[in-house]
Formats: C-alpha cells, structure tokens, sequence
C-alpha cells in the first residue's frame, strides 16, 4: 500500500468511526410553557441522534432562561465549547441558528472556532453543517436575520413596557413598606413602620445617616428582602425615594444595548415617566419634602464642599490592622467652632467594640480614630528619612525644564524634600496605611519594595 493509498484508507476509517455528539439547546424564559419546549428539545435530540449511524450522543447541553443576544451568561454553553477544546466533542447539533446564538459575531466567532478545532456545527432547522465550504456565507445571512428580529423583539418590548408604564403599571420588585403584585404597590404596614421610623429620626431628631443605620443595626430592625444590611447609603436612598409620598418615577435605568443587555443609569437619554399621587403614600409629601431639603442643605454647605474636596488624599488607602477593613473619614467640631478630620476604622464605626450579636455572628472592631494631621505627618516624616540622592533628583529636574520660574524651583524643592503639602503628590506616592493603634502604622510606598513601620516617632523599614 503506497503512503498515499494510506492516508484514503486513513480518511475512511475516520469518517466510519463513532462521532462523539452533543446537543445545544435554549429557551429565552422561565415560564412553564417554555419549560416544556425546553424538554421537547431534549427528546427531539435523543431520537434524532438515536436514528443516525455512527453518532453517539455525549451530552445535552442546555441552557433554560437565558438570552441568546450573548454568551456571556450561557454557563452549558459555554461548558459545551469548552467540551470542544478539549477533545471531547465531534459535532453539534442545534435546532436553529437563533437558539445558538442571535448575535451574528458570536454565530461566526465560535462556528470559526469549532471548526478549527475539527468539530463541525450541524443546524438542523436551517439546513447548515459548518463543514460544508458554503456554509459561513449561509450561516452569515441567517445570523444576520436572527439578529435583526432580535433588535425588533427588543423594540417592541421596550415599547410595551413603556406604554404600560404610562398607565401605571410598575416594574421592578418589592421594596421596604410595599409589596409589588401585578404590577400594583400596596403599603407592607411591618415596612411602613421601618420607612416612618427613618423619616422621624432624620427629620424630627436631626440624626445622620450613618447614626440610624447604626442604631436600626443595634435595634435588630429588618431590612427588606434585597438589602444585606443597614448602612448610610441605604438610608439616604430611602430619604430620597419618591415612592414614599406617593409619587412614581420609571425608567431611572435603561438598556442602550439590546445584544450586551447591560443597564445604565438613566442620565436624561431616555424621558422619564413620572405619575404623581400614584400610589396609597407612607410619607406626608410635607415630611418628604422638608427631609430631602435638609439633605440638600448639608450637601451644599461651605463645610460639606470642604469635605468633599479634601477627602481624597487618603481615602481608600487606610486600613485596619486588627479587622482589615478601610477606613472612612469622620468631620467634628471643637468647642471654638473649628472643624477637624479623623478616620476610623468602618467596622468599628458600623458595629462598636467586638462582641457577638443576637444571631450569635461576631461583629465589631477595636480599631482606634486616627487623627488627619498624624497621617499626613507620617507620610511626611518617612518622605524626609528616605535614603535618596535629593540632589541628583533635583538637578534632573531642573534640566528637564527649559525655563524655570523662582516658584517652581521653589516647588521642585518642596517636592524632594518632602516639605511639601501638595495633596496630589502624596496621593501619588502613597499605597497604603495600614494603621493597629496610635504607636503602630504601616506605610507601604508604591514602586518601593519596602514596608515602613512607624514606631513610637521612628521608621524602621521591612521587607
């Protein structure tokens, strides 16, 4: 037998051998009637495959719920592909090309793939096998059509959905102190509470965010069934949620993309459809709209703009070195009036000293306040006991500059030395600030390979 003949008997043994088959299949929602598709599927493909020779079925793959817009989210899909990757798949079959994919990239992106790796794609409704050598053109303009009547479905769901929204009907999910059915608010009278409970404490009592969600965690107070815990965030969004007065305000997030389903918050791309005294209220509009005013007065104040614009040297680089929680900035005033900066530990903020709580989980942290000005001025003082040519640092940068005015040689100066006060610099230098008490801090430099620990007014470096 010549090489050649070899390779024929070769070829033809190939093509006569088992084919390792496995089948993909999808419905685009949950619903009962699609979950009987979805096991009609199922049974297709077991007597389809059962009356071809030479194919034995490895696997069904499927997917129930899922868009097929994009893969991202298909898990037996993407399972299935990487089945194919490794060998263990000789071909696949699928009804259509709309329930392989309705995103023309992807059909011709994994169609591409699979066939690189030997493993053709059989379309049975559409009469396609990846194999064939006109198949990427037919498969192309089928793709394209499924993808085209997907823009329209989405089109006309999009538009449904709003004109039901004008008439009322709400869309989303149960919130604190109403539960939503058919489209319909109703008052939870347990939730009702909570919500006049918050609204009390903000406006009659004049307490912060931060304190009632603390005092709502201590208290043992539920919070709704999507919500993990009580926080300051929480709590302004309930303030700020018109819902509690009665009014109804749709579309706040929208779609911009039907093939990546991705939503986005509504930023005045898309009207807004606002009901007024839609629902039954929980909240006086009086209350809801002196609450929401005080909200705006503190976020407008001199001292709150100061805070906002100076809060950045630090944020996000502090830790704890009990818990390893970050810590958070915390604004006090002094008997004269003046107002000072201090962080502290978020999870000694949140829950208070270490202890065990009424559902027997360990919460709380001994992490201590840690004032602005000793940050700052350790950052400076390891700035200052760095072991670096100063000299040389500052005459490279005089050169690099072809004019120098007296205040930036002056600033360059500030900036070697470490006297400076330039927030941005020291933002930049800074990784983190790992703070265990008063006496002990951490300094970790970015681009430095070195930890510095602060000691009692010393540095003395770590590896």
């Amino acid at each position: 037998m010549t090489r050649y003949e070899k390779m024929r008997h070769d070829k033809r043994e190939v093509n006569a051998k088992m084919l390792r088959v496995g089948a993909y299949c999808r419905v685009s929602t949950d619903k009962i009637d699609q979950s009987n598709s979805f096991a009609g599927q199922q049974k297709y493909f077991r007597e389809y495959v059962a009356l071809q020779p030479n194919w034995q079925l490895t696997e069904i793959f499927a997917d129930e719920g899922k868009s097929g817009t994009s893969t991202k989210k298909r898990m037996a899909f993407n399972r299935m592909i990487d089945a194919a990757k490794r060998g263990e798949l000789d071909l696949i079959i699928t009804k259509e090309i709309s329930r392989f994919a309705r995103n023309t990239l992807d059909s011709i992106y994994y169609t591409r793939e699979l066939k690189r790796l030997g493993v053709g794609v059989i379309f049975l409704n559409d009469n396609i096998n990846t194999l064939d050598p006109d198949a990427e053109l037919r498969l192309t303009i089928m793709s394209s059509i499924a993808q085209e009547e997907s823009r329209k479905i989405s089109d006309r769901v999009k538009w449904g959905q709003t004109r039901r929204m004008e008439q009322g009907v709400v869309f989303g999910r149960d919130m604190l102190g109403y539960d939503l059915c058919n489209g319909m608010m109703t008052i939870n009278a347990d939730g009702a509470k909570v919500v006049r409970l918050i609204f009390h404490k903000f406006v009659a009592e004049n307490k912060g965010c931060h304190t009632i969600a603390r005092e709502l965690r201590e208290a043992g107070i539920q919070t709704s069934t999507h919500m993990k815990t009580w926080s300051n965030t929480v709590i302004l969004r309930i303030i700020r949620n018109e819902k509690y007065c009665g009014d109804l305000v749709q579309k706040k997030t929208f779609t911009p993309d039907y093939l990546s389903h991705e939503k986005k918050y509504n930023r005045g791309e898309e009207d807004f459809i606002i009901i007024r005294d839609h629902h039954e209220p929980i909240i006086s509009r009086d209350i809801f709209d002196l609450a929401n005013a005080m909200l705006d007065s503190r976020a407008a104040s001199p001292e709150n703009k100061a805070k906002i614009s100076n809060r950045y040297l630090f944020s996000g680089k502090m830790k704890c070195g009990i818990c390893g929680a970050t810590y958070g900035a915390r604004y006090k005033k002094r008997m004269d009036g003046s107002v000072y900066k201090s962080w502290r530990c978020l999870t000694a903020q949140r829950y208070g000293a270490p202890r065990i709580d009424s559902t027997g989980n360990h919460i709380g942290c001994n992490g201590q306040g840690f004032p602005e000005n000793d940050a700052l001025y350790i950052v400076k003082l390891l700035m200052k006991s760095l072991n670096i040519n100063r000299k040389l640092i500052r005459e490279n940068a005089m050169k690099s500059l072809s004019s120098i005015a007296p205040d930036t040689a002056s600033a360059i100066d500030a900036l070697v030395s470490g006297d400076t006060n330039d927030d941005d610099f020291y933002r930049e230098l800074l990784s983190r600030l790992v703070i265990t008490n008063r006496d002990r801090v951490d300094v970790i430099l970015n681009l430095l390979p070195f930890c510095w620990s602060y000691n009692s007014g010393a540095f003395l470096p770590r590896g």
